[in-house]
């Protein structure tokens, strides 16, 4: 019987050492030697699959690698250094001077920022479309169109966009599927069973699951990765060994850390969405969310993030984080520890106003990271919060 993918993301294990040790040890060298010259003619001739260099492959990088691709389901992987080091070789591998990408708008601030500040400048074209009108998806593809990019749920808005609708229109016109799954992860979500050529990844976030760590992947099929691989050996956005290790033990815990901050979000989200405080609170498992049968139909859970605004605006949001007493205010997200955050300024400071409010970020908008504390908790901070603000 063929293991199940939570399992191999135990169990999987690179190449050991004669030891034999239990738990992968860490191999945290520049360079791998070899016995003689003909052995090393042949490595670098990609005869073999002999790691060379810490900048091409890794025992450890590797590991963790493999266990992605296991839970994900796919054909090949690469990791990277940073979540968005992940992105931007999954657009540089394929795009060049001429090309088109087409990217739903509710995006990562970073990512706006590489695809309206960055791409340009290599002459590649780009265009939003409404993440949650699929009737605008189709119209917006033009001739020179390479690739649809998206994530789902979105960020930070969780707006959720039709996977099975999107693989089959990238299907139609031949063009590359590349979803970041990262609000999600592979144990909630799987692109590729709906058609997605590659889904990325920021390790930091649910994937290390604890702060620690920088960190990111590309999954997907072989003859894309094989491409990606050569892209990132000469441009150098390498995963750190040590890193790697740390996320391939973040992985055997990923499914049990994933179940807990689900049900802790949906317990919270149900517990606020009529506090009168709030005006809108969204979360994807939520019967009013507006996208609620497809998240239904294509994710486990509804994921760890919940997020609501505020009806005093971006001073309520402010009175908000200041009074929260065990909440960490932090950069990051998916982490053991609940996290809340102003996206209007801080994650999308960067975009315009119109920009925000194209994708429903308005100044009281407040997201929640909601962590592995007990979720009372985590409720009795929210709420006293709210009461200051």
């Amino acid at each position: 019987m063929e293991q199940k993918p939570i399992t191999k993301a135990i169990r999987i294990q690179t190449d050991r050492t004669n030891e034999m040790e239990h738990s992968t040890p860490l191999f945290l060298t520049s360079s791998f030697c070899f016995d003689n010259a003909e052995d090393m003619r042949a490595a670098f001739a990609d005869e073999t699959d002999d790691n060379i260099y810490s900048r091409f492959s890794n025992p450890n990088v590797q590991e963790f690698t493999d266990k992605m691709v296991a839970l994900e389901g796919a054909e090949a992987g690469y990791s990277t250094a940073t979540g968005m080091s992940a992105v931007f070789a999954s657009f540089m591998t394929f795009l060049k001077n001429g090309d088109h990408l087409l990217s739903c708008s509710a995006i990562f601030g970073s990512t706006h920022t590489i695809i309206t500040k960055y791409l340009p400048k290599y002459g590649i074209e780009s265009s939003y479309v409404n993440a949650s009108k699929p009737e605008e998806w189709e119209a917006a593809i033009r001739p020179n169109t390479k690739m649809i990019y998206l994530e789902t749920p979105t960020n930070p808005g969780l707006d959720i966009i039709d996977l099975d609708f999107v693989g089959k229109l990238a299907k139609k016109h031949k063009l590359i599927l590349n979803v970041d799954n990262c609000f999600a992860t592979p144990v909630c979500q799987l692109p590729i069973q709906y058609g997605a050529d590659l889904v990325v990844h920021s390790a930091t976030k649910w994937l290390d699951g604890q702060g620690r760590v920088l960190g990111g992947v590309i999954v997907g099929k072989k003859e894309l990765i094989n491409d990606i691989y050569l892209f990132c050996r000469s441009t150098g956005p390498a995963l750190s060994p040590f890193n790697a290790w740390v996320l391939s033990k973040s992985l055997e815990t990923l499914d049990v850390r994933m179940e807990r901050h689900a049900v802790n979000a949906l317990h919270i989200a149900k517990e606020l969405e009529n506090h009168n405080k709030i005006s809108q609170l969204r979360y994807p498992f939520l019967p009013d969310h507006p996208q609620y049968s497809i998240a239904t139909k294509q994710m486990k859970n509804g994921g760890g993030i919940v997020c609501f605004n505020l009806k005093g605006g971006l001073e309520s949001g402010r009175k908000f984080l200041d009074n929260l007493q065990m909440l960490s205010l932090t950069a990051n997200l998916g982490d053991t520890r609940s996290i809340a955050s102003h996206p209007a300024s801080t994650t999308h400071a960067k975009l315009t106003e119109a920009e925000r409010q194209a994708v429903n970020i308005t100044s009281g908008l407040i997201r929640i990271s909601v962590g592995l504390e007990s979720v009372d908790d985590i409720l009795y901070d929210i709420k006293q919060a709210l009461e200051k603000c």
